[in-house]
């Protein structure tokens, strides 16, 4: 079955354009304009992934998704790509630091685009389930998709959730960021890696909130999930 697409984006030319290029590739795609439409859309029938402009007339796009992550939201929310004109470096971290799983501008490239979609899915959806990891009081099941320090249970994204994930299948191994980007992003282009550090900084304000820290930088190598010393 084909993977189901909700397109948010206000400006008319563009939303229509997105849907029926989107469809063209294979996706099942729907369409709504404003940040409302959006949440009502998801909780209607959540689809695998949302293209999200940020500027919206309602509320911003950040915005939808710091609530479709917010912890009263009852099901497990779908990945988001951000897709705007507001380019800034601090307009992008703050995307991904609400929980969005990539930041692309206009004008933008849709072959680039449909590849960034595609890593998305693959990394938030292709999995098959496997056996739950544990790392000291750190625990991840593949398929719940849930995980808990010291017993707690720690909100991530689906992004956030993968990287953890690669990290623990990989414990005491030291990775470098492009096989992080790799791993995690299945980028089939030249990705920015420098998203691998805003991910590895949001994952330790989540999971490394007490001691002992499991993650751990390696300078000039990568970044590496250690268990804690007896």
């Amino acid at each position: 079955m084909a993977e189901q697409l909700l397109v948010v984006e206000d400006d008319t030319t563009l939303r229509e354009l997105l849907s029926a290029s989107l469809r063209l590739v294979g996706f099942q795609v729907r369409a709504v304009t404003t940040g409302a439409e959006a949440m009502a859309a998801v909780r209607h029938e959540p689809p695998d992934l949302i293209v999200l402009d940020v500027m919206l007339p309602d509320f911003d796009g950040f915005e939808v998704v710091r609530r479709l992550r917010g912890p009263l939201t009852p099901a497990e929310p779908p990945p988001v790509l951000f897709l705007t004109a507001r380019d800034a470096t601090e307009d992008r971290i703050s995307g991904l630091a609400a929980g969005g799983d990539d930041y692309v501008t206009k004008p933008f490239n849709l072959e680039e685009l449909i590849l960034r979609i595609r890593a998305i899915l693959r990394r938030t959806g292709g999995r098959q389930p496997d056996v739950r990891l544990v790392v000291g009081d750190l625990a991840l099941d593949p398929e719940g998709h849930h995980v808990t320090r010291g017993g707690q249970p720690v909100l991530l994204s689906p992004t956030e959730f993968s990287l953890l994930r690669v990290l623990m299948e990989h414990v005491g191994q030291v990775l470098t960021k492009r096989q992080l980007l790799d791993a995690v992003w299945h980028y089939d282009f030249g990705g920015d890696d420098s998203i691998v550090a805003s991910y590895i900084s949001y994952l330790r304000r989540k999971v490394d909130t007490s001691e002992p820290k499991l993650i751990h930088t390696v300078r000039g190598t990568g970044y590496v999930l250690r268990r804690p010393s007896r």
